[in-house]
């Protein structure tokens, strides 16, 4: 067991491209990786180069947002991974169709759009890992998202691996820079004069993220009189850890559930195990009050036997089991 310890986020000077972490990578293991054009996932791809990792496919996906400015940056990443001698797999999408189409915010639509991408961008390479160069900025800006938006969910933020299932398909996602400040990879793209696109929606104040980033994250750091973010990336790393041992103890994750089971869990693991459960089975928008209202399903007797889930599916009780349908 390796300890860790929290990231400091003043006072960064960055460091070298060699420098930055890349622990547990095999160079003859085969890697997508999904590059933006932004500098984070701009840098990480020449850092895995530079590394000597070169069985990789860089994958790219238009958002269909953004107009010329998002064909731009398609147009960017396949030159860059042209010159550095990797092959790319390039798509475009109309997330905003997507989202009328399910009814989801255009944020939601976006990320389905992308795995589901990435998912098959792993069926036609038979590559099942893929890197992702989410940072400690975002690490700290996922948790306080999660925790304002009051559902109890997603408190741990991001892991640096995790596997997820796509229409069938197991898709191991890796992060290594989650222990990496913003300031730090920015400083090092400078000083290696590493070329990158600048997407003028991460400065719009229409996104709540953004809003988080420029605005909430600044003045909360005021009112403490220092930087909260590597506070936010504490409790993440805790709770994260948390779940991850509560994920690998529960064993209740069966598409029917015992409601006499359940009801003999301590009331914190009947939620953890519900929201497990619900997840796993792609329910969207897993809220405190669903949770709620599926454990009072469990009580001897309850007057309700089902619970109508967003997506037009239903949780509901019948001899002595809970079942989606």
């Amino acid at each position: 067991m390796v300890a860790k310890k929290s990231p400091k986020a003043e006072g960064v000077r960055g460091r070298a491209l060699s420098e930055l972490p890349l622990d547990g990578l095999s160079r003859g293991r085969r890697f997508l990786v999904g590059v933006s054009g932004g500098v984070d996932s701009v840098l990480l791809l020449h850092a895995l180069v530079r590394r000597g990792l070169r069985r990789i496919t860089v994958v790219h996906l238009d958002h269909g947002l953004r107009g010329a400015a998002g064909a731009a940056d398609a147009a960017f990443v396949k030159r860059l991974a042209r010159r550095l001698g990797v092959a790319i797999i390039a798509a475009r999408a109309d997330v905003a169709a997507l989202a009328r189409e399910r009814k989801l915010s255009v944020e939601t639509a976006g990320r389905e759009a992308r795995y589901a991408f990435y998912a098959e961008a792993a069926r036609q390479t038979g590559c099942r890992a893929i890197l992702l160069a989410h940072h400690a900025d975002d690490q700290a800006e996922t948790f306080l998202f999660n925790l304002l938006r009051g559902g109890g969910s997603g408190l741990g933020g991001m892991r640096p691996r995790t596997v997820r299932e796509i229409g069938g398909l197991r898709l191991e996602i890796l992060r290594p820079w989650l222990g990496v400040w913003r300031a730090e990879i920015e400083a090092c793209a400078a000083r290696e004069r590493i070329r990158f696109r600048e997407d003028a929606s991460n400065a719009s104040p229409r996104h709540t993220r953004n809003r988080l980033r420029a605005r909430v994250i600044p003045m909360l750091s005021r009112e403490f009189g220092r930087d909260i973010r590597p506070s936010l990336w504490r409790a993440a790393e805790v709770l994260g850890a948390q779940e991850e041992w509560l994920d690998q103890s529960l064993s209740l994750m069966e598409r029917e559930l015992p409601v006499a089971a359940l009801r003999a869990l301590p009331e914190a693991l009947q939620r953890r195990t519900l929201h497990a459960w619900l997840r796993r089975n792609r329910v969207r928008q897993i809220s405190f009050e669903l949770i709620e209202s599926i454990r009072a399903l469990l009580a001897p007797g309850a007057a309700k036997a089902k619970v109508n889930l967003p997506g037009g599916r239903f949780a509901r009780r019948r001899a002595g089991l809970l079942f989606l349908s």
